[in-house]
């Protein structure tokens, strides 16, 4: 889409990022009948709640491992979709190992079906996405905005740009002088390294996930006992700690992942005779210290940011972050 090639007479937003935060907001938007355009750096859309298929054509949930309810418009949200057949409860047996402390208490824990990412797709739908598309740069002129990406190709004009992505990404986009920029630079994401590993035996493990203390690594789940997920072969996915994670962040992937294994070896005391496995570096994981807000806006600029950074750090906040989001604007378009 060419600058200049959208209808005049609509209001006309692009939200750049296509995780949970970005679709919800694009969504709602697109419901109100607002021309938009979504645009992201990833082939498939759902951020951390993305789905990664290997090579063997087998499945993990690399990022977010599962959400839970506390709110009860995102609660009755998540009942449409369980509905729908968009996600199920997880009945996974989770224990914590290490530290000595107690099992986590019982709550209900959802995830997408089949995969992590089913709900994402299900927002996806009829949405105009612009996918592998790296946005370099977003100018503001006479009232408009005008995005280009990093094949200088421009798109646009646009009345409102949301940025819906890592706060360090979104103040690297914003304006400098912004008073949004500011504050979403003032989030500290920690990272997280993820390794996928498919097991060549099955593992005698009475539980399916595990939080872990006092060891490199802070999760490890058996993807493979989700609901409609493929049970052979059995697949782990081992999430670092923030902290290892920082001290390793530019490591070898492949030294990472040794080193992990031997962590997940160590914690479970099982050895993991690997079939394949695949390392992951997400960067901007989780917040430190989300901000109060549910999102970030600038009326006179027309320019607004959200994301789990803002509501808080699981699936729920993402969902609650754009859904404000794009409150806010229509709000303001009302005024």
């Amino acid at each position: 889409m060419a600058a200049g090639s959208l209808t005049s007479g609509n209001r006309r937003v692009a939200v750049v990022g296509a995780g949970v935060s970005g679709l919800v907001c694009a969504q709602t938007l697109n419901s109100a009948g607002w021309d938009l355009r979504v645009f992201d750096k990833g082939r498939e859309v759902g951020g951390r709640m993305s789905t990664r298929v290997q090579r063997n054509g087998f499945t993990f949930d690399h990022g977010a491992q599962y959400f839970t309810v506390r709110d009860e418009r995102f609660g009755q949200v998540v009942e449409d979709w369980i509905r729908r057949g968009l996600a199920a409860p997880w009945e996974g047996r989770i224990t914590t190992l290490g530290g000595g402390r107690d099992s986590p208490p019982e709550r209900r824990r959802i995830v997408g079906t089949p995969g992590m990412n089913s709900p994402c797709l299900q927002l996806a739908r009829d949405l105009p996405i612009g996918r592998g598309v790296r946005v370099e740069s977003i100018e503001r002129d006479d009232q408009t905005w005008t995005v280009t990406d990093t094949s200088s190709e421009a798109y646009g004009p646009f009345d409102w740009v949301v940025l819906a992505m890592p706060p360090a990404q979104a103040a690297a986009l914003a304006p400098p002088q912004a008073e949004l920029t500011q504050r979403a630079a003032a989030v500290r994401m920690r990272p997280c390294w993820a390794v996928l590993a498919s097991a060549a035996a099955p593992l005698d493990l009475d539980f399916d996930a595990a939080f872990v203390e006092a060891n490199p690594l802070s999760w490890i789940a058996r993807t493979s006992s989700k609901p409609e997920r493929e049970h052979e072969p059995e697949r782990w996915v081992l999430h670092a700690s923030a902290e290892w994670t920082e001290a390793h962040l530019e490591d070898d992937a492949d030294e990472v992942q040794a080193a992990l294994l031997a962590a997940f070896e160590s914690a479970t005391e099982r050895s993991l005779k690997v079939g394949a496995a695949v390392t992951h570096r997400w960067r901007y994981a989780i917040p430190e210290a989300p901000l109060s807000d549910e999102c970030l806006i600038d009326e006179e600029l027309q320019l607004g940011a959200c994301g789990d950074w803002c509501a808080g750090p699981r699936v729920e906040g993402a969902f609650l972050s754009g859904s404000a989001m794009a409150r806010r604007v229509l709000d303001q378009a009302k005024g």
